[in-house]
């Protein structure tokens, strides 16, 4: 139970509550454990009683008993409820509380952390693990306690009626602990099994659905429901092999159990023939161990739940251990002036080894718009990467007016950007909704539709029926591809940022639409600093200086009319962007 440790703290954060339920689990019990010694009582004095001679009294003392029973029984139970609304909902604010640390952790987790991770594995952790680590803290701690009250409560009660017989019952109960011991490792390893699995399926389930245009523009339905067959198989069979286990682990702890019981039968048998126990205290005995059968045969049930929720949490503690390597290393504000350079600076993608940059030197001014030409894979987006510090450059150092990128006060520095991304993701949520998330408090519907006048977008959403209520499909899917680039550059306009980046979010509108949008760029009234990524030309050519990347290096930097004058990779580039626009 190592990786349960980390679980301890919750404990003490509800430690009133869960003193609570200990208490009222000890209450329960002791009320009980009463009632067989009633029974006992009972039928001792109906023995005495001469029923022929006494009726009314026997049935007085039988009314009496029974009375006595039933008053127990609804204490017990009144306390039992209490029990549960103690512990389980204890369970229940401790399962929030985890959900809420993982969400949180994996905020602050970086961006190369995502790049080695699934999205369903992640899914899986925050909601099928969390969930099984619940059943631990709730039933699986409650009954463990309600087994070692209930236990020692009865063991003292028999031990009161016969110390002989409560030996002869206690004698499976090693054997028992054997098989606990033995079964419970195999429990684990099957427990984890299956929960990885279960990761695989939720891969699996969000990869179809997110990509279901793609699947049925392919007509993959066969190919992508055998994928899933498979993995529904291979769960199923982990899972059924986690069942044959639980499966014969219960009969062998009910025979056990069931021994015990014919043990107390037989035994106490030969000890009221010989009058060393009396009828009444043979039969409180068989209660008393019939109270114990269902905590000792919980025993496998709870402890497959407490080895299910040890590999839970084992998943869990390893994203939870997982620091991220980009961390805000300081609290003082930061202003957002100057220039960024970059002074021979490499980058190195760590999950694939692929070297994205190497050696790149230039300066961005502040205030002036730089473009970054280059073919696909050359570099592009890593440059926009490293300026958002999503990742740490390996070699060289990045320069915010003369401080080091990654000694400056990340929060705030993040503050002051925006980011329009190469792949536009919107929220299934109103178009107000979407854009207004870029803005870093509330923003009035006067504000949001500049925004979108800005981007040239608002004058489509007019036609719409709902407007800015306008809800969106799951990423914008009932937008074109040209709209739902403009609602995000709108959210990235609504931050009034004092640097932009754009990853080559204009290559789903046309030339007359781009031409307006740059345009309305270059009057921001906060004339921000813009770095604009684009494999196009025209993107570019307002630019006051321009990047060619081939192969992680710069080939080309200058102007656009020195880099014409250069007649190398730019003006080649747009010799031929120029003839296809022709044809």
């Amino acid at each position: 139970m190592k990786s349960l440790r980390s679980l301890n703290k919750y404990f003490i954060t509800y430690k009133w509550r869960f003193l609570l339920g200990i208490i009222f689990t000890v209450i329960s019990n002791y009320f009980a454990v009463k009632m067989p010694k009633y029974v006992q009582v009972s039928i001792d004095g109906l023995q005495k009683t001469g029923v022929s001679t006494q009726l009314n009294d026997a049935l007085w003392l039988s009314l009496k008993i029974g009375g006595l029973y039933l008053l127990l029984s609804a204490t017990k139970g009144f306390f039992l409820f209490l029990m549960r609304q103690t512990i389980i909902v204890m369970s229940r604010w401790i399962e929030f509380d985890l959900k809420q640390s993982i969400y949180r952790h994996y905020q602050t987790l970086d961006t190369d952390f995502y790049k080695r991770n699934r999205i369903g594995d992640l899914m899986n952790r925050i909601s099928e693990d969390v969930g099984q680590v619940r059943m631990y803290l709730g039933p699986g701690v409650m009954y463990t306690i309600n087994l070692l009250v209930l236990t020692i409560f009865s063991l003292y009660q028999m031990a009161q009626i016969s110390g002989k017989l409560t030996l002869f019952a206690l004698i499976p109960l090693p054997f028992m602990s054997l098989i606990i011991y033995k079964v419970s490792n195999k429990i684990n390893k099957a427990s984890k099994s299956v929960q990885e699995e279960q990761s695989h399926i939720s891969t699996l389930a969000q990869e179809t659905f997110s990509g279901i245009r793609l699947i049925k523009a392919y007509s993959q339905f066969g190919p992508s429901s055998d994928r899933m067959e498979r993995a529904a198989n291979s769960y199923r069979e982990k899972s059924m092999k986690l069942v044959l286990i639980n499966a014969l682990f219960m009969p062998t702890i009910m025979l056990l159990i069931g021994l015990s019981t014919l043990l107390v039968i037989y035994v106490g048998g030969l000890l009221t023939e010989t009058h060393q126990l009396s009828l009444g205290g043979i039969v409180a005995f068989i209660f008393y161990v019939n109270n114990l059968t269902w905590p000792f045969v919980s025993i496998g049930w709870v402890t497959s739940i407490i080895q299910r929720a040890e590999a839970s949490q084992q998943r869990i503690n390893e994203f939870l251990n997982t620091k991220p390597s980009i961390v805000n290393p300081s609290e003082e504000a930061f202003d957002l002036r100057g220039d960024i350079e970059f002074k021979h600076v490499s980058f190195t993608y760590s999950n694939t080894g692929i070297k994205a940059l190497k050696d790149v030197n230039f300066v961005i001014k502040s205030g002036q718009h730089l473009g970054i030409l280059g073919k696909t894979g050359s570099g592009k987006s890593s440059i926009l990467h490293l300026i958002g510090r999503q990742f740490d450059p390996n070699e060289g150092v990045i320069q915010i007016n003369h401080q080091a990128l990654n000694t400056i006060n990340l929060q705030d520095y993040r503050s002051q950007i925006a980011v329009v991304p190469q792949e536009v993701f919107l929220f299934s949520d109103t178009i107000r909704n979407n854009v207004a998330f870029g803005a870093h408090e509330h923003v009035s519907d006067e504000a949001i539709i500049s925004a979108l006048t800005r981007s040239h977008v608002w004058h489509n959403i007019e036609e719409f029926p709902d407007r800015l209520d306008t809800q969106l499909g799951e990423l914008g899917v009932n937008l074109s591809g040209g709209q739902k680039q403009r609602i995000s550059i709108a959210r990235a306009l609504i931050r009034n940022p004092r640097l932009l980046l754009m990853d080559d979010c204009l290559s789903a509108v046309d030339t007359e639409t781009e031409e307006i949008i740059l345009n309305e760029l270059r009057l921001l009234p906060q004339a921000p600093s813009i770095v604009m990524v684009s494999h196009r030309i025209s993107t570019l050519r307002n630019c006051e200086q321009i990047i060619v990347l081939e192969d992680g290096e710069i080939m080309e930097m200058g102007s656009p009319e020195e880099l014409m004058k250069l007649k190398g990779a730019y003006y080649e580039t747009y010799l031929q962007q120029l003839n296809e626009d022709q044809a």
